[in-house]
Order: structure tokens, then C-alpha cells, then sequence
């Protein structure tokens, strides 16, 4: 409806309502003769007599009564539709959509989501576990965790955890295969690749300024990050894995950290990111005021002490 619509539609109803254009026209704050044009020019718009005119009284035809009511509701309909939304604004409130990638979600998002949803019981969350690049403007999420440098510039992100890769394999597995202390000693030794690692299948490290790629090599490699440690822990060879994949490994002795005098090039943290934070829907906001409260001090650490 354009400005000249809704004028129209504006005097309209007031002199349905008290039956007069110049009592219409205080009512609006415009002459009683400016309400007698816009309705003549609502009434040539819509091919039809919508009121009744007489020396005592203006009164609405049966269609005029019609459109009021028509009207009216609309009017009800956008002042609801109005408050929703300002209610979503001031509180969390109906359905959350979020992106997580799969591992990560499952271990450490997925386990905390109760609580989340027993701190806003206003909200409901739908949550998709996926390793694929996730279009949150295109398919309509609230919000998302991305591991690693953010690569979409649309979104805003929030940095909530560092993280760091390590060099890994079971106790058995070392203790009978020649000693790790050099970068290139990974050359001797049969090395679990993840696929979907960008520089697959080299790895970089580094030490004291010193930069090494080293291209590894196995009998087993896969483009799954959870089986790359089922692999490692049953004694198919080294690994390479973030802090948040091998913590409970590490923790538990199942898998020991080796070359750990190197620092291993890649991924460098998690963030929280969404597409804007003008006018940031309250459900949005919690969402990531939550997580960055989790990770505060991010679980796997916790775990691996």
C-alpha cells in the first residue's frame, strides 16, 4: 500500500466511524473538505460507493462496511504482527535455527543443548549437524559454529575458542615403531590421512623458525575425522588431529602426543558467526552469548587438563 493508499484508507475509516468528514477531519488533523477528496478518490480506485452522504448524516453502503471490517482486521493483523516481532527483539522466543559442523556439534555443542533450551523456555531449536559449507543466509539460519578462518565475508563472526592440532598415536603403536623426533621422521612411519584436509596429504609444522612439509603416507586414509582416531587408536598408525577431536584420548592415555616441540600448522579456533547484528533477533543473541559462555573455557581442554 503506498502512502496515498493508506491516507485514503485513513480518512475512510475515520468518517465510518463518526459519521461526519469534518469530525473525520479533526480526528486526522486535516480540512473536513481534504477527507471529502481522499474518499471520493479511494471510491474511483476501487469502482465503488463505499458511503452514503446525506445533509445530517455520512454512513457506509454494504460495501463500505465490508472494506471497514476488511481493513480493520488487516489493521489487527499488522499491529499483532507488529508486537511479535518487538517481543522477539526484547526476549528469545520461537524457533532457532543453527548450523554446526558434525564431530564438533555432536562431542561438544549437542551435550550442552538441554541447558540452553532449559534457560530459554520460550525457544525452540532446530540444530543440523553437517561437515558441508552451509549457506546460513540462503537456507535460513540464525546462527552457526565454523571451525577453522572464516572464509564467508557476509557474516559476522565471533571468535569463542582456540584450538590447536597435535601429532598422535597409541602407546603400543609407538612402542614398536622407530622414535618420533624430527619432522621427517613421520616419513618411517605410517600416517592416518584426513582427505578433507586442505594440504592433504602434507602436513606442516614448524620449530624454532623452522618450517617443514612433510608428505605423509599409509595404508589407510579417509575423509571422516572421527575415523581417522578409530583408525589411530586401533593401531593403524600416527594422526594428525585438533585438541577437540583426540581430548578425551589424550586424556584417558588411549592416545600419548608426540613431536610435541613442533607446532603444527592449521586450523586456529571456533567461532560463533551470523549474519548481522542490526536488529539481532533476542533468539540469536542468546544463542551466542551461550556458547561463548561455554567455551570460555573450552570442554576439551577441561578434559585434557
Amino acid at each position: 500500500m503506498t502512502s496515498i493508499e493508506a491516507d485514503q484508507t485513513e480518512a475512510f475509516l475515520a468518517v465510518a466511524e463518526l459519521g461526519s468528514f469534518s469530525a473525520a477531519g479533526r480526528k486526522i488533523g486535516r480540512d473536513g473538505s481534504v477527507v471529502s477528496r481522499r474518499i471520493a478518490a479511494l471510491e474511483a480506485r476501487l469502482g465503488i460507493r463505499l458511503l452514503e452522504r446525506s445533509t445530517r448524516r455520512v454512513a457506509p453502503t454494504e460495501a463500505g462496511i465490508r472494506f471497514r471490517d476488511r481493513v480493520r482486521e488487516a489493521m489487527d493483523m499488522m499491529r499483532t504482527a507488529e508486537d511479535e516481532a518487538r517481543a522477539m527483539a526484547a526476549s528469545p522466543t520461537g524457533l532457532l535455527r543453527v548450523s554446526l559442523p558434525l564431530a564438533f556439534g555432536r562431542m561438544w555443542i549437542a551435550p550442552r543443548l538441554p541447558e540452553f533450551l532449559s534457560r530459554y523456555p520460550a525457544l525452540r531449536v532446530d540444530a543440523s549437524y553437517s561437515d558441508r559449507y552451509v549457506d546460513l543466509i540462503a537456507e535460513g539460519f540464525d546462527a552457526g559454529v565454523r571451525l577453522g578462518e572464516m572464509k564467508d565475508s557476509r557474516l559476522i563472526g565471533r571468535r569463542i575458542a582456540v584450538t590447536r592440532r597435535l601429532i598422535c598415536a597409541t602407546p603400543s603403536y609407538l612402542d614398536q615403531h622407530p622414535v618420533l623426533k624430527e619432522a621427517d621422521d613421520l616419513l618411517r612411519h605410517d600416517c592416518v590421512s584426513f582427505t578433507r584436509l586442505t594440504t592433504h596429504p602434507v602436513w606442516h609444522l614448524q620449530r624454532n623458525g623452522k618450517r617443514r612439509a612433510v608428505r605423509v603416507s599409509g595404508r589407510l586414509e579417509t575423509d571422516d575425522a572421527e575415523a581417522v582416531v578409530q583408525a589411530a587408536l586401533a593401531g593403524m598408525g600416527v594422526i594428525m588431529a585438533t585438541d577437540w577431536l583426540v581430548a578425551r584420548e589424550l586424556a584417558d592415555g588411549r592416545l600419548v602426543p608426540v613431536l610435541t616441540d613442533w607446532t603444527v600448522s592449521g586450523e586456529a579456533g571456533v567461532s560463533v558467526v551470523r549474519a548481522s547484528v542490526q536488529h539481532e533477533p533476542a533468539k540469536s543473541r542468546a544463542f551466542v552469548e551461550w556458547i561463548a559462555e561455554v567455551f570460555t573455557t573450552p570442554p576439551w581442554q577441561e578434559a585434557i587438563g
